[in-house]
């Protein structure tokens, strides 16, 4: 019988570019379960806690920390170390009280400090609609999260005023929308793919895609200078003003 499933192993060379680890001092390096984001964009728990922000030395003193529960992912304790942590994604350390949040960089995802009252928070983008029994709309968000809108009257749903591209802000003890931020002409955007990944900035405008092109967006970034991206890059993080701390340029 033939072998079933991917390699559990995973090779330094072969890892994502952007990881934070030498590549030639050891031969493997910790592999991301299937979680909430794909490896291709993510951090492992391990090497966020070590590599990145050394609060340990050796992979046993990360598993002698997550097994007692010290870390928390999104307001959820986690205690494997091959979690995938990615995009927005808000890492708290209760014994530090120190909270940090996942954003994009020109060197890739980065762990960015917040202050206290933004560790109750989360930004999440909707990647995908459908509709399920009863007419009531499922919104897709891009860390796998799903979440239904009921409507009263599936022959017209009122109740749904949300958008592919849309971003909510989500409270991370309830799961409740503290804000619906819409993809539109002036809000304040992060691009987080690209040739120009990190830059944020507002949209000066979109352009609806075509059979052979996707749907792009203008974006006049924090520095004055104008740069094109498709909308897959780019996230709204904010109306008159970003709702999130960024990283100064």
């Amino acid at each position: 019988m033939g072998k079933m499933g991917g390699s559990r192993h995973l090779k330094r060379l072969a890892a994502p570019r952007f990881w934070r680890v030498p590549r030639k001092t050891y031969k493997w390096v910790v592999k991301p379960i299937p979680g909430p984001h794909p490896i291709d964009n993510c951090i492992p728990l391990q090497l966020l806690i070590r590599d990145y922000l050394g609060l340990a030395h050796t992979a046993k003193e990360v598993k002698f920390i997550l097994n007692r529960g010290y870390v928390k992912v999104d307001g959820k304790v986690v205690r494997e170390r091959r979690f995938p942590v990615g995009l927005m994604d808000v890492v708290y350390f209760e014994k530090l009280d120190r909270a940090y949040r996942i954003l994009p960089s020109k060197k890739g995802l980065m762990p960015y400090p917040i202050p206290p009252e933004e560790a109750s928070f989360k930004l999440r983008k909707i990647v995908g609609k459908s509709t399920v029994k009863g007419g009531h709309i499922q919104l897709h968000m891009h860390d796998g999260y799903n979440m239904l809108v009921r409507v009263s009257d599936p022959r017209n749903p009122v109740e749904d005023v949300y958008k592919t591209h849309d971003v909510l802000k989500m409270s991370l003890e309830d799961s409740s929308v503290l804000e619906h931020i819409r993809l539109e002409k002036g809000v304040c955007v992060i691009i987080v793919g690209g040739r120009n990944i990190g830059k944020w900035g507002r949209i000066v405008e979109t352009t609806p895609g075509s059979l052979t092109t996707d749907p792009s967006a203008l974006v006049e970034t924090e520095d004055g200078s104008k740069v094109y991206t498709i909308l897959e890059y780019v996230f709204p993080i904010g109306v008159e003003k970003p709702c999130i701390s960024l990283p100064e340029v």
